[in-house]
């Protein structure tokens, strides 16, 4: 029996090249992220996502659910980014609960900053180009898998100012 037997030509075709996608794209992107800025592609994404909410702080559950990583792995992830000055945790207490808030630096915003142009010229040279037209496609179409794997479908907005 062949691995992809019950797929057609053309769906196993496009799932063997998703795939090589989906386990290579991440450590090009990273790998760039790197070597320009020092930063892994976890924590630009932190900073990123942190830059665009109101008071540019978050709690660490939702920064977890942000980038579907566990609470051990984005608290290890956000530490590395504190060491560096690029955001500041704080434990609050709220609601007879005890949780931790991530909030961007001015460092951070400046380091996400100066990280920015080379990581977007390198999401556009491997991904927007190559796709042209059909990118925005893409996205939509993809949408309809993030919410089928019960996914956030929030998107990034630039902050208003």
């Amino acid at each position: 029996m062949e691995p992809f037997d019950r797929l057609g030509d053309d769906e196993r075709r496009a799932w063997v090249n998703l795939a090589k996608v989906l386990l290579t794209l991440p450590g090009a992107l990273e790998s760039q992220l790197l070597r320009d800025a020092d930063l892994t592609l976890l924590g630009y994404m932190i900073l990123a996502r942190l830059s665009v909410v109101p008071g540019e702080n978050l709690r660490m559950s939702e920064i977890a659910e942000m980038a579907n990583g566990s609470l051990p792995r984005i608290s290890h992830a956000v530490a590395r980014l504190e060491d560096r000055g690029w955001v500041t945790r704080k434990v609050c207490t709220g609601q007879g609960r005890r949780f931790t808030t991530a909030t961007l630096t001015d460092a951070g915003r400046a380091q996400l900053a100066a990280a920015s142009p080379a990581h977007v010229a390198n999401v556009r040279r491997l991904v927007i180009e190559p796709l042209g037209a059909d990118f925005v496609r893409l996205g939509d179409a993809v949408e309809r898998v993030v919410d089928n794997l019960g996914l956030p479908t929030e998107v990034l907005k630039r902050p208003k100012g």
